[in-house]
């Protein structure tokens, strides 16, 4: 290299350098980022719902320890017994909420041919007492001939949750109320709107203060009319 170039790179150099000086002496321009900031700690509420919460299950986590304690080792076996319990557990709590929800106890099955046609026959040849359903209906009727259809409905009423006791004897409870019964899965879905109908009836006059007229009459009285035929309850 000759002495001109390397005069020139040397001078290039002290250049690059005293510009970087400068550009380092320049406040206006940042080179290193600030540490981010920590960010805040959880709530101590949180804490102290995770201390109850381990308090509570702490019990549970013993129960579990003392009956895996009776296990085999094999881990396969203790995989197998694990589902077993859990399965067990499933099924106690799917009875428990068809007991709440319909009132009876029973385990979760599929209905097969033979036993849908004699729960059909069964339901066919149920009918209201011919003597007792012209009794309480002549009953109704003369207090709509009086002008007082809201109890000749409220009748209705009762002799509507008289009929599904008979054929849903474990569903029909004292603190059960009309509303509960109008929703509920054990009553086929025609029948449930039937009877919804003349529940409603009922509340408004009863609860709402409106008055129930001779339209309204009529409308129950037909509507008990289809709720009593087998075929509703066969739907």
């Amino acid at each position: 290299m000759s002495g001109g170039n390397s005069h020139e790179a040397a001078t290039a150099a002290d250049r690059f350098a005293a510009a970087h000086a400068a550009l380092k002496a320049d406040s206006s321009v940042q080179f290193t980022m600030p540490p981010a900031p920590r960010p805040a700690p959880p709530p101590q509420w949180l804490f102290d719902f995770y201390d109850w919460l381990a308090r509570v299950l702490k019990p549970v986590g013993r129960l579990f320890a003392w009956i895996g304690s009776f296990f085999p080792d094999a881990p396969y076996a203790r995989i197998f017994l694990w589902t077993v319990i859990a399965a067990g557990a499933a099924l106690l709590l799917w009875m428990v909420y068809e007991r709440v929800r319909h009132g009876t106890w029973r385990l979760p099955r599929r209905r097969s041919a033979r036993l849908a046609a004699i729960d059909d026959a069964a339901e066919e040849s149920w009918a209201p007492d011919a003597a007792p359903v012209r009794a309480w209906l002549g009953e109704a009727d003369a207090l709509a001939a009086q002008g007082r259809f809201a109890e000749a409905v409220h009748h209705l009423l009762f002799r509507s949750i008289e009929d599904i006791a008979k054929r849903r004897p474990r569903l029909v409870r004292p603190a059960l109320t009309s509303r509960e019964l109008a929703a509920a899965d054990a009553i086929p879905g025609p029948a449930r709107e039937l009877f919804a109908g003349i529940a409603r009836l009922v509340e408004r006059s009863l609860f709402g203060g409106r008055p129930v007229d001779a339209d309204d009459w009529e409308s129950a009285r037909r509507a008990y009319a289809d709720f009593a035929l087998p075929g509703t309850w066969r739907a």
